[in-house]
């Protein structure tokens, strides 16, 4: 177990960085203060990404955020890939550094995707030792997120806000609450994303993240969402969030817009409707 604090990002708005808005973003932030990145774009040896990086670190807390750890996987962590890791998070000694609750790794290969778990006390033995792994490799704890699902496993033990709560309590690490995927799960799974949020162990959450969904239908004609990152956050998702900052107070929102990045004024808009969220909580 790692006992040490929850890493620290402002409770303010943050937005997914990409490289198309540098300019913008020097030139007026906005509502935003706060970077993430996908660790996987900054594990090179040099060039101008590294060159922007490090220029935005000396202005924004960074928030990294892995998507290639594959914490869920049956076999080892990729020592490699952690080695990599570590060396970008000690000289960029980012604010936060977080991962998903989810699997993309099988004998060798790497698929290119986050793939779901079972709730088993085996799968919760196994991702605990791995987060302990990266924690102790790091040197500072981690947040796991939560992931958007789109099928439920039959043999799962525990609801997922419980298999949470335990891997917190074992590994002392942070959750990474992201609402869009609470909407997206309980709409395709068919429970009330209030009713998971009372549930989820609020208490351990540092971080919390939006996102834009893509509406489709399953073979028997209901709704199925898939959490694209590449559209406006909905408004049932926005109302979740205000639900969820009333229960747990100010925390850092990020904005995720991965695919169809849009300009900056648009994402910037997305921040300020967080910011305005979050203003009315605090005060």
């Amino acid at each position: 177990m790692f006992d040490a604090p929850y890493p620290a990002l402002p409770a303010k708005p943050g937005v997914g960085y990409k490289p198309q808005h540098h300019a913008a973003i020097i030139a007026d932030p906005g509502p935003v203060a706060w970077l993430e990145i996908h660790a996987e774009n900054y594990m090179g040896a040099g060039g101008r990404p590294l060159a922007q990086l490090r220029a935005l670190a000396e202005r924004f807390p960074i928030s990294v955020h892995g998507v290639g750890l594959s914490i869920g996987g049956e076999g080892p962590l990729d020592a490699d890939h952690l080695s990599r890791l570590k060396h970008l998070v000690d000289w960029l000694q980012p604010a936060s550094f977080s991962e998903h609750l989810a699997w993309s790794t099988h004998d060798g290969a790497f698929l290119n995707d986050l793939l779901p778990l079972p709730y088993t006390a085996a799968t919760l033995a196994r991702v605990a030792d791995h987060i302990d792994q990266v924690q102790d490799a790091l040197g500072r704890p981690m947040l796991l997120e939560n992931p958007s699902s789109y099928l439920a496993f039959s043999e799962s033990e525990m609801t997922e806000p419980d298999f949470l709560r335990e891997i917190a309590r074992r590994t002392g690490c942070g959750l990474l609450l992201d609402i869009n995927n609470v909407f997206v799960s309980a709409t395709n799974l068919g429970f009330t994303p209030q009713d998971y949020i009372a549930d989820f162990p609020l208490n351990a959450v540092a971080e919390m993240h939006l996102g834009g969904y893509d509406t489709q239908t399953d073979d028997h004609g209901a709704p199925l969402l898939i959490d694209s990152h590449g559209a406006p956050v909905a408004n049932p998702v926005w109302e979740l969030l205000d639900i969820t900052l009333a229960l747990t107070g100010p925390r850092p929102v990020l904005i995720e817009w991965d695919n169809d990045v849009p300009d900056w004024p648009t994402l910037a808009a997305e921040a300020a409707r967080a910011a305005a969220l979050l203003d009315r909580v605090t005060a």
